[in-house]
């Protein structure tokens, strides 16, 4: 007989979110397993003695995670989603007729809290996943990856000499009303000043003409009003944190970059952190190895191997992990290239032997773009009168290298690189730190940044590690069952097959000698 539900609200009904929850969902496994109860006596001295209360700091700690494991970017997109999962409901510990934080509240209270108490949050999390085994400690995996900031290359300001910033300043506010440009200016007086030298100012501008020149032989390029920008001489006024990222191949964009190191084990991320985009990755190695070291140390794991791409590669960096006993795969720069071809370095005397057996002798050490270098000088007299004089040295007098003073620390890092075990590191790296960028990027809400500010993005970037990490721990501890597929495809083996028959030839041969003769 065909049925019919009709539908009629109750005036009294009795309702448990508990009963509803099925206990394998995720959410619920992840209530039990994620204790932040120690967040009250670290987020204590945020608060004042009086007034309304505040949103509780878990709760709120657990809305953040929920938009990042459900890759929803927006503070109001977040609360509406939480609004509509019972199981979401039932992790934040709210029933079905209570009214859930306001999204203006979120967006407030994380700009209270300040970067340390994320990274605890991270810590603690980490911690939680080194007691399941799912962190080896010895071998970590460094890369880095630019993300979209919260700012418009639209809005670029350019900046200008100190005694023009007041004059530049009150054109812009006629314009703003105009164009597109920001019309408030978050950027420090400082920002807002040309700092680039007289040197960089005509290199940048000769860039800027060759650049124009060849935007307009593209074909079909029309965009007669393109221009060439730089940190050296434009800011975002929106977010002055961001910077212009310059990539072969890549559209200039204002971003951030986020450093991360990766355990090879099951790919849990170690240590996360937002660095401004126009720096160098090799500025920030030895600030990321501080960090992890003392965290991995701290729970008894000995880290010994390095593994980062040729964007790591420095002599300081080498010699850092020389000094700290730490081995490292990190492949040389391309513009490294260890001595002029055709010399000779002999150690014993610390000098190079040029192709017609003249000296050239270590003459001093100096610093030169930031970078630590030893120079060698032949003499004049060594150099006159030398047959191959015009093709080494051209018009000038003597022979000069210039070469990095950490030689000896890049051809140890070379030889490991080339190994068959640097071989095998080049690829555990490919596998380990790339893969978890596409996650936090694709699934994990950090295609874009979607706060203002530095301190605001290395909390977005904790965030959605913290997310990966809690997905990597429940699945790592979740037992599967097997499906009726599986233990049929284990039942038929060949291995349990042959168990079987032997079984059974047994219990026929025990028969056959049981029975009396006939």
């Amino acid at each position: 007989m065909q049925g019919k539900k009709n539908y009629q609200e109750k005036l009294f009904t009795s309702f448990r979110l508990s009963d509803r929850i099925p206990k394998e969902n995720f959410y619920r496994r992840l209530k039990a397993a994620l204790n932040l109860e120690f967040l009250y006596p670290l987020t204590q001295k945020f608060y004042g003695e009086s007034g309304q209360k505040s949103i509780d700091p878990v709760v709120f700690f657990k809305i953040c995670l929920v938009g990042y494991l459900e890759n929803i970017t927006t503070d109001r997109g977040v609360m509406n989603h939480c609004a509509m999962r019972l199981d979401i409901l039932y992790f934040l510990g709210y029933d079905v007729d209570e009214e859930l934080p306001w999204h203006s509240t979120i967006s407030r209270t994380r700009q209270l809290f300040p970067e340390d108490i994320f990274e605890e949050v991270f810590t603690k999390v980490l911690k939680l996943c080194m007691e399941a085994g799912l962190v080896s400690g010895h071998t970590q995996a460094i890369d880095s990856a630019p993300v979209k900031a919260n700012a418009s290359m639209d809005s670029l300001e350019i900046k200008v000499p100190a005694e023009e910033l007041e004059e530049h300043l009150s054109k812009v506010r006629v314009q703003s009303s105009r164009d597109r440009r920001a019309k408030g200016n978050k950027a420090p007086e400082e920002q807002q000043k040309i700092t680039a030298s007289k040197k960089e100012l005509q290199e940048i501008k000769s860039r800027n003409k060759k650049w124009s020149q060849d935007q307009d032989m593209r074909p079909g390029a029309k965009n007669k009003g393109s221009r060439y920008t730089s940190n050296k001489t434009h800011y975002s006024p929106t977010d002055p944190d961001a910077r212009i990222s310059v990539k072969p191949g890549k559209a200039r964009k204002l971003n951030y970059l986020c450093n991360l190191a990766v355990d090879i084990e099951a790919h849990v991320i170690t240590d996360v952190r937002a660095y401004h985009a126009d720096k160098k990755d090799t500025k920030h190695l030895q600030d990321t190895a501080t960090r992890l070291n003392r965290r991995l140390r701290r729970e008894g794991l000995i880290w010994e191997n390095v593994l980062a791409d040729a964007g790591y590669s420095s002599g300081e960096n080498y010699a850092y992990f020389e000094r700290k006993g730490l081995t490292t795969y990190i492949p040389p720069h391309g513009t490294y290239k260890g001595g002029p071809e055709g010399f000779e370095y002999i150690k014993e005397g610390n000098y190079w032997l040029c192709p017609q057996g003249k000296k050239v002798t270590f003459r001093k050490q100096k610093m030169e773009n930031g970078n630590l270098k030893d120079n060698y000088f032949t003499t004049r007299a060594d150099c006159k009168g030398c047959p191959i004089k015009q093709a080494c040295i051209g018009k000038s007098h003597e022979k000069r290298i210039n070469i990095t003073a950490y030689r000896e620390e890049y051809e140890r890092n070379i030889e490991r690189v080339k190994s068959r075990r640097g071989r095998y590191m080049k690829g555990k790296r490919q596998s380990t730190v790339e893969p978890v960028f596409g996650t936090l990027k694709e699934f994990l809400g950090l295609r874009k940044i979607t706060t203002i500010g530095i301190k605001q993005a290395n909390k977005c970037m904790h965030l959605a590690a913290i997310a990966y990490n809690l997905k990597k721990y429940l699945k790592f501890t979740h037992k599967r069952v097997k499906s009726g597929a599986g233990q049929l495809a284990l039942l038929f083996s060949p291995k349990n097959l042959l168990q079987e028959a032997h079984s059974s030839f047994l219990r026929n041969l025990n028969f056959a000698h049981s029975q009396p003769n006939l």
